[in-house]
């Protein structure tokens, strides 16, 4: 039963995988390769033995679809938008985009017309990431297997690569903004002349390592932080969801009560990254 049950949960956090496996590589058939080949790997050794250059199918799939269905549904309600008699749909739109630019004229200090637009396309596109962990573990990983394809993980956020690739595009618009509105000189003095300064040049000059070293140290923690939040939070919850579905058919009221607790973690958790987000890119935009 232990192995059964280790084998189960390895099979719902194992993503589909496509890599390159090395030249006399033995599959789990038997086979050994003759050259390296691109392909899918159909057990977690064979995921692992196709190093950093991987692609997870599954996430990217779901991530792109997820993606997809934000832009279709808000551009639908653009474009029938009415200042009559709103449908429920429009209303809850309109709603979610009145708390957004709330939040941001509320947070941010700079001026730009991105801003508004990137948190709401932030909050939106991850709590429909995040929304996928109440789909009940088996449904559709079950229906994958029955089409041929071993794994399926259908929640992109407990995926780190989506949340560091989602925390690596707002660290280079950090960046990129911090260039703007400081200057690449100002920028520099920024990671080399704080926090600790001296109206004598030399002990300045002495302090600058420092400086550099504590400065560089938070803006990196940024993405970090921003990325393994996310991941942390939703792949404990998946973990708790698939512990649950272990259990049989005794599972349905832990289920009910675990999703009703963890859709306040879904939204709070796209909440934070948003408001983290447009925090970060206030600072970035400070001139002084």
């Amino acid at each position: 039963m232990a192995a059964t049950a280790s084998e189960y949960i390895q099979h719902h956090l194992q993503n589909l995988t496509f890599g390159q496996l090395p030249a006399g590589f033995e599959r789990a058939d038997g086979t050994i390769l003759a050259d390296p080949v691109w392909t899918i790997a159909h057990s977690a050794y064979e995921a692992k033995a196709m190093g950093f250059w991987a692609f997870h199918l599954d996430s990217l799939f779901w991530s792109v679809f997820l993606g997809g269905i934000f832009v279709f549904l808000f551009r639908r309600i653009a474009k029938s938008a009415t200042t009559g008699t709103p449908s429920g749909l429009q209303n809850v739109v309109e709603t979610i985009i009145e708390f957004i630019d709330g939040s941001v004229k509320d947070t941010f200090h700079g001026k730009s017309n991105l801003i508004a637009p990137l948190a709401l396309t932030i909050f939106v596109w991850v709590f429909f990431m995040n929304l996928m962990d109440l789909v009940p573990v088996d449904w559709i990983p079950g229906i994958a297997t029955l089409l041929g394809i071993p794994y399926m993980k259908i929640v992109p956020s407990t995926d780190p690569n989506i949340t560091l690739g989602l925390s690596l595009t707002v660290f280079a618009m950090i960046i990129f903004y911090s260039i703007k509105m400081k200057g690449i000189g100002g920028f520099i003095a920024e990671l080399t002349l704080h926090p600790f300064n001296s109206p004598n040049k030399a002990v300045q000059v002495l302090l600058i390592p420092i400086n550099f070293l504590l400065e560089f140290v938070t803006l990196i923690a940024k993405p970090v932080s921003l990325a393994l939040r996310l991941f942390g939070n939703m792949y404990a919850g998946e973990l708790i969801f698939i512990l649950i579905a272990m259990i049989g058919y005794f599972q349905l009221p832990l289920h009910f009560g675990w999703a009703v607790f963890h859709i306040l973690v879904v939204t709070l958790q796209a909440f934070i990254f948003m408001m983290l987000t447009v925090v970060y890119l206030s600072m970035a935009h400070e001139d002084h």
